[in-house]
């Protein structure tokens, strides 16, 4: 069991990739904070957990809000103990150029998809330097790495996380402290739910070279590894699960 004994908050851990990644993290031996803005979604994965032998908590929080995350660590800590694993998972993906959307919409995508990594680690990181180390994991996104056109707010937030997951990884590895981003490309997750399935072949056929759907679970299995301690050396890296589309340019 890869993580055996380890404490993993995770947010957005309603549904997804989220909710994928704690039912993986679980399997491997992690106790779970499941953290969601709708309560009832993080207790129905902490139920599922628990009904397979595993140990999970449910916390409801707005990961774009202070005092909501000082409460989700505070109360995993509480309650399971010091944060070894801290995967921000929360977001939103709006779409729209900057003048098409308002100032509120742009606000809550940066809120919840860039700020929230910013609060979490906050909050996290003094108690994993304590303990004597830890991993944070970001779930930043392929348009983070290029831009996507009518998706103006998202790709400045998925490149802000980037950069601050590589910063992150530079302030604290003499704390013992890993950090890393995931880039997923398309996920059919309910966060892709608004996307016609005929736009989406066709999105994929023309950009996504290795054929098939990337699944929730895929990304799990990276987000395990890179908490691991196979990945001991691994900090301040970007890695992308895209079938392949950043690997060239695409007509």
């Amino acid at each position: 069991m890869k993580l055996r004994d380890k404490v993993a908050i995770l947010t957005g851990g309603g549904s997804g990739i989220g909710a994928a990644s704690c039912y993986a993290f679980a399997r491997e031996g992690a106790s779970i904070a499941v953290v969601n803005r709708t309560l009832s979604k993080a207790q129905a994965v902490a139920r599922a957990i628990e009904s397979e032998g595993g140990r999970a908590i449910a916390i409801g929080a707005d990961v774009a809000i202070s005092a909501d995350v000082r409460r989700m660590v505070d109360q995993s800590a509480s309650e399971l103990g010091p944060p070894d694993i801290l995967f921000n998972n929360a977001g939103i993906s709006p779409a729209g150029r900057i003048t098409d959307i308002s100032e509120a919409d742009w606000d809550e995508c940066l809120n919840i998809d860039l700020k929230s990594v910013f609060l979490a680690a906050r909050c996290a990181l003094p108690l994993m330097i304590e303990a004597g180390g830890g991993v944070i994991l970001n779930t930043a996104g392929s348009f983070g790495i290029r831009a996507a056109g009518n998706k103006a707010a998202y790709s400045v937030a998925k490149a802000g996380v980037i950069n601050l997951s590589r910063s992150i990884a530079l302030d604290y590895a003499r704390d013992n402290i890993r950090c890393n981003a995931i880039c997923p490309g398309y996920v059919d997750t309910p966060l892709n739910e608004g996307f016609p399935p005929s736009q989406r072949d066709a999105f994929l056929k023309q950009y996504q070279p290795l054929r098939g759907m990337i699944g929730a679970e895929d990304v799990a299995e990276m987000a395990v590894y890179l908490a691991s301690d196979a990945a001991r050396m691994i900090t301040g890296q970007v890695f992308v699960l895209d079938g392949g589309q950043q690997a060239g340019l695409y007509a």
